[in-house]
């Protein structure tokens, strides 16, 4: 009995079979581990692929679209649409750009203005409320504020990071000529990273819509051969659920732009387009940008009295109920379904993770997170429908 028991206790115990399981899955956890820090060191650039991913997705449907209508190669139909966009682009740009930008300087003073109002009415009745951009840091002196390093927050970003590097560069050219410029230096700072970030995602998409199949199969040559054409299907998913997704939200972002634009400027409020704009733009962003939109609708109203108030926020409540009752549903029920809470709390996290990018960019990081967990998940490790 001793003797048994002596062999089974120098025998292996429970699913392992040597030191060997336990050092690779060690392994697996450090590698992990370093992929994480990677990602969250390189999270802005990461995302700005993801940004050129999501125009090159934007681009071959684009593609694919013309050839139901133009029996010819893809690459040329890919070489119209590029050019029909940018045309497009440019063409609202040269035909509204001025329009659009003397609106946006009234509405940037309107805005202030009324916002100091509002701050105004709030401490006559004990609420302090401090504003953006007012103060700084506890103890700071105020008038240290103009003495900051020029381009110290502006650089943020893939290009911005680089620019702030040379700029902050003591032996460069650049830094000689930061100490004359002065806040001008943060304009280019600001300029050459938006410019610079706009020419990435510009390029990594037209490479991507330029020949999509040579990405998806370097990527499928990651996953082993029994399991490809489970991948594949998975990768197919998770692009044409971005597909949807995004001409439908091109497509609410267009409707809500109109609508606002028409219902403000019916009610004669300054800047109608460009609170419309506005209003479309920060639709790409559900819950949050609505909600600032919604604000500097109201704030830009205040001028016109309490009408104009009542009507802007009228317009503003229509266009969300047309937008959450009307648009999402019938748009978008094909390409993402997931609910209002999930999709806040996702973007707090992504915020909080990756600021300003992962909040713009959640809900499409969310969808492809969800084909992800669906189709290898739900489906594959646990053997249930994905509907269900």
């Amino acid at each position: 009995m001793a003797r048994d028991g002596t062999e089974a206790l120098r025998g292996p115990v429970g699913p392992w079979r040597g030191a060997a399981p336990l050092a690779l899955s060690g392994i697996g956890v450090v590698c992990f581990c370093v992929a994480l820090a990677l990602a969250w060191m390189a999270a802005d650039t990461l995302l700005l692929i993801f940004a050129g991913v999501l125009l090159g997705v934007f681009l071959d449907g684009l593609t694919r679209g013309l050839g139901y209508v133009l029996p010819i190669p893809r690459g040329l139909r890919l070489t119209l649409a590029s050019l029909v966009l940018a045309a497009s682009v440019a063409g609202f740009a040269g035909l509204g750009g001025a329009t659009i930008a003397q609106q946006g300087r009234d509405l940037g003073r309107t805005v202030g203005a009324q916002a100091g109002t509002v701050k105004d009415w709030l401490q006559q009745r004990g609420i302090d409320v401090p504003f953006p951009g007012e103060g700084g840091e506890p103890g700071q002196d105020p008038a240290d504020k103009d003495r900051k390093e020029p381009g110290r927050d502006a650089g943020k970003g893939a290009f911005g990071g680089f620019a702030s590097s040379i700029l902050k560069n003591s032996g460069s050219l650049i830094s000689d000529a930061s100490s004359v410029l002065g806040p001008a230096a943060t304009v280019v700072l600001g300029l050459f990273n938006a410019l610079g970030n706009v020419a990435v995602i510009a390029f990594l998409g037209l490479a991507f819509a330029a020949d999509p199949g040579s990405y998806r199969d370097g990527l499928l040559r990651f996953v082993p051969p029994r399991k490809r054409p489970r991948g594949a299907r998975v990768l197919d998913g998770a692009g044409e659920t971005l597909r949807h997704w995004l001409f439908g939200q091109l497509l609410t972002m267009a409707v809500i732009f109109l609508c606002t634009w028409a219902g403000l400027a019916f009610l004669g409020i300054g800047g109608a387009l460009i609170l419309g704009l506005q209003a479309g733009l920060l639709a790409f962003v559900p819950t949050i940008g609505p909600l600032v939109a919604g604000v500097v609708i109201l704030l830009a109203s205040l001028g016109s009295g309490l009408n104009g108030v009542l009507g802007a926020l009228g317009v503003y409540l229509a266009v969300q109920c047309l937008e959450s009752y009307g648009l999402t549903p019938f748009i978008q029920k094909r390409a993402l379904d997931i609910p209002p809470a999930t999709i806040f709390a996702g973007q707090l996290l992504l915020g909080v993770i990756f600021g300003l990018w992962g909040i713009a960019l959640a809900l499409p990081l969310m969808a492809v997170i969800k084909v992800l967990l669906e189709q290898i998940y739900v489906e594959d490790t646990l053997g249930e429908p994905a509907d269900g």
